[in-house]
Protein backbone atom coordinates (compact mmCIF):
# COMPACT_ATOMS: atom_id res chain seq x y z
CA UNK A 1 0.00 0.00 0.00
CA UNK A 2 1.42 3.39 -1.03
CA UNK A 3 2.05 6.16 1.45
CA UNK A 4 1.13 9.36 -0.37
CA UNK A 5 0.46 12.89 0.82
CA UNK A 6 0.53 16.19 -1.03
CA UNK A 7 0.45 19.61 0.61
CA UNK A 8 0.45 23.19 -0.57
CA UNK A 9 1.90 25.78 1.81
CA UNK A 10 0.54 29.30 1.47
CA UNK A 11 1.31 32.51 3.29
CA UNK A 12 -0.96 32.82 6.33
CA UNK A 13 -1.36 36.59 5.98
CA UNK A 14 -1.76 37.27 2.25
CA UNK A 15 -2.55 40.97 2.51
CA UNK A 16 0.94 42.13 1.53
CA UNK A 17 1.05 39.63 -1.35
CA UNK A 18 -2.31 40.77 -2.69
CA UNK A 19 -1.46 44.47 -2.42
CA UNK A 20 1.94 43.89 -4.06
CA UNK A 21 0.34 41.94 -6.91
CA UNK A 22 -2.24 44.69 -7.52
CA UNK A 23 0.48 47.36 -7.41
CA UNK A 24 2.59 45.38 -9.90
CA UNK A 25 -0.36 45.23 -12.31
CA UNK A 26 -1.10 48.96 -11.90
CA UNK A 27 2.57 49.89 -12.41
CA UNK A 28 2.76 47.61 -15.45
CA UNK A 29 -0.18 49.46 -17.06
CA UNK A 30 1.22 52.88 -16.11
CA UNK A 31 4.70 52.10 -17.47
CA UNK A 32 3.15 50.72 -20.66
CA UNK A 33 1.00 53.83 -21.09
CA UNK A 34 3.99 56.11 -20.53
CA UNK A 35 6.01 54.15 -23.10
CA UNK A 36 3.16 54.47 -25.61
CA UNK A 37 2.87 58.21 -24.99
CA UNK A 38 6.60 58.65 -25.54
CA UNK A 39 6.40 56.50 -28.66
CA UNK A 40 3.61 58.72 -29.99
CA UNK A 41 5.60 61.92 -29.35
CA UNK A 42 8.96 60.69 -30.58
CA UNK A 43 8.11 61.43 -34.21
CA UNK A 44 7.00 64.99 -33.40
CA UNK A 45 10.15 65.64 -31.35
CA UNK A 46 12.34 64.38 -34.20
CA UNK A 47 10.47 66.52 -36.75
CA UNK A 48 10.87 69.66 -34.62
CA UNK A 49 14.41 69.34 -33.29
CA UNK A 50 16.05 66.59 -35.33
CA UNK A 51 18.49 64.16 -33.78
CA UNK A 52 19.56 66.07 -30.67
CA UNK A 53 19.49 65.76 -26.88
CA UNK A 54 15.69 66.16 -26.59
CA UNK A 55 15.11 63.33 -29.04
CA UNK A 56 17.61 61.08 -27.25
CA UNK A 57 16.02 61.79 -23.84
CA UNK A 58 12.53 60.92 -25.13
CA UNK A 59 13.88 57.75 -26.78
CA UNK A 60 15.71 56.64 -23.63
CA UNK A 61 12.68 57.42 -21.44
CA UNK A 62 10.45 55.39 -23.78
CA UNK A 63 12.84 52.43 -23.66
CA UNK A 64 13.07 52.58 -19.86
CA UNK A 65 9.27 52.65 -19.45
CA UNK A 66 8.85 49.83 -21.98
CA UNK A 67 11.48 47.71 -20.20
CA UNK A 68 9.81 48.37 -16.83
CA UNK A 69 6.40 47.35 -18.22
CA UNK A 70 7.81 44.15 -19.72
CA UNK A 71 9.68 43.38 -16.48
CA UNK A 72 6.51 43.83 -14.45
CA UNK A 73 4.64 41.58 -16.87
CA UNK A 74 7.23 38.81 -16.64
CA UNK A 75 7.79 38.88 -12.86
CA UNK A 76 4.45 39.94 -11.34
CA UNK A 77 3.43 36.31 -10.76
CA UNK A 78 6.44 35.81 -8.50
CA UNK A 79 4.79 37.99 -5.85
CA UNK A 80 2.28 35.22 -5.02
CA UNK A 81 4.41 32.21 -4.08
CA UNK A 82 3.36 28.84 -2.68
CA UNK A 83 5.34 25.70 -1.94
CA UNK A 84 4.15 22.22 -2.73
CA UNK A 85 5.44 19.14 -0.90
CA UNK A 86 4.65 15.65 -2.16
CA UNK A 87 5.50 12.57 -0.11
CA UNK A 88 5.38 9.25 -1.98
CA UNK A 89 6.74 6.07 -0.38
CA UNK A 90 9.72 7.70 1.31
CA UNK A 91 10.47 10.20 -1.43
CA UNK A 92 9.84 13.93 -1.13
CA UNK A 93 9.23 16.16 -4.15
CA UNK A 94 9.40 19.92 -3.74
CA UNK A 95 7.96 22.57 -6.06
CA UNK A 96 7.44 26.31 -6.05
CA UNK A 97 4.17 27.60 -7.51
CA UNK A 98 3.79 31.18 -8.73
CA UNK A 99 0.28 32.69 -8.69
CA UNK A 100 -1.32 29.24 -9.13
CA UNK A 101 -0.12 29.31 -12.76
CA UNK A 102 3.57 28.55 -13.07
CA UNK A 103 5.25 25.62 -11.37
CA UNK A 104 8.97 25.26 -10.80
CA UNK A 105 10.30 21.89 -9.63
CA UNK A 106 12.84 22.43 -6.87
CA UNK A 107 14.02 18.86 -6.44
CA UNK A 108 13.47 15.37 -5.16
CA UNK A 109 14.91 13.83 -2.02
CA UNK A 110 14.94 10.24 -0.81
CA UNK A 111 14.21 10.22 2.93
CA UNK A 112 16.60 7.27 3.36
CA UNK A 113 19.54 9.59 2.43
CA UNK A 114 18.78 12.06 5.24
CA UNK A 115 21.42 12.02 7.98
CA UNK A 116 19.49 14.16 10.48
CA UNK A 117 15.97 15.51 10.67
CA UNK A 118 14.03 17.39 13.32
CA UNK A 119 12.24 20.54 14.28
CA UNK A 120 13.96 23.88 13.71
CA UNK A 121 13.02 24.85 17.27
CA UNK A 122 15.19 22.01 18.64
CA UNK A 123 18.79 22.37 19.72
CA UNK A 124 19.98 19.92 17.08
CA UNK A 125 19.10 22.40 14.33
CA UNK A 126 21.56 24.94 15.74
CA UNK A 127 24.27 22.29 15.74
CA UNK A 128 23.78 21.54 12.03
CA UNK A 129 23.09 25.06 10.77
CA UNK A 130 26.32 26.35 12.36
CA UNK A 131 28.48 23.77 10.59
CA UNK A 132 31.19 25.10 8.32
CA UNK A 133 30.38 25.11 4.58
CA UNK A 134 26.70 24.18 4.84
CA UNK A 135 24.28 25.26 2.11
CA UNK A 136 20.91 26.31 3.51
CA UNK A 137 17.70 26.14 1.45
CA UNK A 138 14.47 27.68 2.75
CA UNK A 139 11.28 26.27 1.24
CA UNK A 140 8.77 27.74 3.68
CA UNK A 141 6.65 30.90 3.88
CA UNK A 142 5.59 31.32 7.52
CA UNK A 143 8.38 31.80 10.04
CA UNK A 144 6.02 31.27 12.97
CA UNK A 145 4.99 27.81 11.72
CA UNK A 146 6.46 24.58 13.06
CA UNK A 147 9.42 24.17 10.69
CA UNK A 148 11.22 20.92 9.91
CA UNK A 149 14.79 20.52 8.67
CA UNK A 150 16.56 17.82 6.68
CA UNK A 151 20.36 17.53 6.86
CA UNK A 152 22.13 15.48 4.20
CA UNK A 153 25.19 15.44 1.99
CA UNK A 154 25.00 15.42 -1.79
CA UNK A 155 28.05 15.38 -4.06
CA UNK A 156 30.30 16.19 -1.08
CA UNK A 157 28.25 19.31 -0.25
CA UNK A 158 26.61 19.59 3.18
CA UNK A 159 23.02 20.74 2.75
CA UNK A 160 20.08 21.61 4.96
CA UNK A 161 16.53 22.06 3.69
CA UNK A 162 13.89 23.76 5.83
CA UNK A 163 10.18 23.19 5.14
CA UNK A 164 6.86 23.72 6.95
CA UNK A 165 4.91 20.46 6.69
CA UNK A 166 1.67 19.63 8.45
CA UNK A 167 1.63 17.33 11.47
CA UNK A 168 0.34 14.51 9.27
CA UNK A 169 3.26 14.84 6.84
CA UNK A 170 5.74 15.12 9.72
CA UNK A 171 4.42 11.82 11.09
CA UNK A 172 4.80 10.17 7.66
CA UNK A 173 8.37 11.45 7.43
CA UNK A 174 9.18 10.20 10.96
CA UNK A 175 7.94 6.71 10.10
CA UNK A 176 10.11 6.59 6.97
CA UNK A 177 13.34 7.94 8.46
CA UNK A 178 16.10 5.44 9.25
CA UNK A 179 16.70 4.54 12.90
CA UNK A 180 18.32 7.36 14.92
CA UNK A 181 17.93 10.09 12.30
CA UNK A 182 15.07 11.95 14.04
CA UNK A 183 16.56 14.54 16.41
CA UNK A 184 14.53 15.40 19.53
CA UNK A 185 16.90 17.66 21.46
Amino acid sequence: MDAFLEEVVTKQNRTIQTVSYIMANVLMVLFGAMALLDFATIGAVFAQTGFNLDFILVLVRMLVFAAAAVGMFLYRDRVKVEYEYTFTNGQMDFAQVFNNKKRKNLGTMNIKNVEACGLVASGSFNRYINMQGIKRTNWFLNREAELLYFYFQKDGQKRIIIIEPSEEMTNLIKRTLPQGVWQNN
